[in-house]
């Protein structure tokens, strides 16, 4: 017998989100004045009645377990919602309550996978999707995205990227890092490559209520019985009803996926914090006023960050249409001089906006981009105008310096 840590373990790398979080947060804690454009965290308050659901929940003393895959109750709001809100007939044996969106996908690629079998995930991505994918035996198979498609994956892009080997495609709309958002069309189209390549879409919809203009959040399962019965539609609580830390979140499936996942589920957590379940009801089925409060105020934000970004030298955006992020090309600056040395790559922007300017901001090379940042505007628009400041500062300083 030999001891030490698995293949699989050895290979999973840590969230660059989180780190450059982290580090911000010491560098707050030792008494720096830092802003941070790090995690996709709301910074508003979970609407009252949601945090009176969970009191009450707990007075009632509904604190044991439930069912492994979630209450019935909730199951059943659930499918109210994907039928109000995304034009989705789903019955409640067909969904899944997890803890948190990320737990969803686990449990998702974690029943559909096969060792060696391929997923596509168009980049820009989420940076977890591939390493979920490889924790369960599956390949990642990444295709890169055209800035002048607004970064969105083509039919042609599927269908090349596709084989006897392919398993799945991860659709994320809206989009993060990019906040950009598939139109009606052009899904119709994504939808008929996934038909006819016979393979499964992990439809993520997390930012689903997050979405500006006259745009409209589609569901790729909406369109006909054959994009249906392919589609995992996976979302959640934590970003449209800032319940982030509540963890819950949920997926809408074929019943004999939804019944593995509800399997796999038992065995690995057990049900979802019950109380958790108790506010996630009140949410679904209680007043949506604070959603859309909370929209309009990224939407400002939003306009906000792109019209100063858009003014600022050697960096440039594509306007986001969604979620609360701005993914923000910064490759011009890797070959002008900062202090006497080059900038360089994506990391060391970061780390002199950090360490210098003391301003947090994610670089997107495990996001798939390796020319990008991403500026999260999940934060007060005081923090924004400061950090955006620190920004321009810093780029006003870079020389133009002939390298030999």
């Amino acid at each position: 017998m030999s001891t030490g840590l698995s293949i699989r373990a050895k290979h999973v790398r840590p969230s660059s989100t989180l780190a450059i979080t982290d580090k911000a947060k010491r560098m707050k804690a030792d008494g720096l004045d830092v802003v941070s454009f790090g995690a996709g965290e709301p910074d508003f308050p979970t609407p009252a009645n949601i945090c009176e659901a969970g009191k009450k929940a707990i007075d009632d003393g509904f604190t044991k377990y439930t069912a492994a895959s979630g209450t019935v109750e909730l199951k059943k709001a659930v499918c109210d919602k994907f039928k109000r809100f995304n034009g989705l007939d789903y019955e409640p044996k067909q969904i899944v309550i997890s803890n948190g969106g990320k737990h969803s996908l686990t449990n998702i690629f974690t029943a559909i996978i096969n060792p060696g079998e391929e997923v596509v995930i168009p980049a820009p991505f989420w940076l977890s999707y591939p390493e979920m994918v490889r924790l369960a035996g599956g390949v990642p198979v990444i295709v890169k995205c055209d800035r002048e498609n607004n970064y969105k994956i083509t039919p042609e892009q599927l269908k090349n990227a596709c084989n006897d080997r392919t398993k799945a495609f991860v659709l994320n709309n809206p989009n993060n890092p990019t906040g950009m958002v598939y139109t009606k069309a052009e899904l119709s189209e994504l939808a008929k490559i996934i038909v006819e390549e016979d393979i499964y879409c992990v439809s993520d919809e997390m930012y689903e209520n997050i979405v500006y203009g006259d745009e409209r959040p589609v569901s790729i399962a909406s369109f006909n019985k054959e994009i249906y019965d392919r589609t995992i539609t996976c979302s959640g609580l934590a970003k449209a009803y800032s319940m982030t830390g509540w963890r819950i979140g949920y997926t809408g499936s074929a019943p004999e996926i939804a019944k593995a996942m509800g399997a796999i589920q038992s065995h690995q957590t057990s049900n979802p914090n019950s109380i958790a379940q108790k506010a996630a009801l009140e949410a679904l089925n209680g007043p949506q006023d604070a959603v859309e409060t909370m929209r309009q105020e990224f939407e400002k934000r939003n306009e906000y960050m792109y019209e100063r970004i858009s003014k600022m030298p050697h960096i440039s955006m594509v306007k986001p249409m969604g979620a609360f992020y701005a993914f923000v090309d910064v490759s011009d600056t890797f070959e002008l001089d900062y202090r006497g040395l080059r900038v360089h790559n994506v990391f060391e922007f970061a780390r002199i906006l950090l360490d210098d300017y003391y301003c947090a901001v994610v670089p997107c090379t495990d996001f798939g981009f390796d020319t990008h940042i991403r500026l999260s505007y999940a934060t007060s628009m005081e923090n924004i105008k400061k950090g955006l400041d620190r920004i321009e500062e810093f780029l006003k300083g870079l020389d133009d310096v002939d390298y030999v």
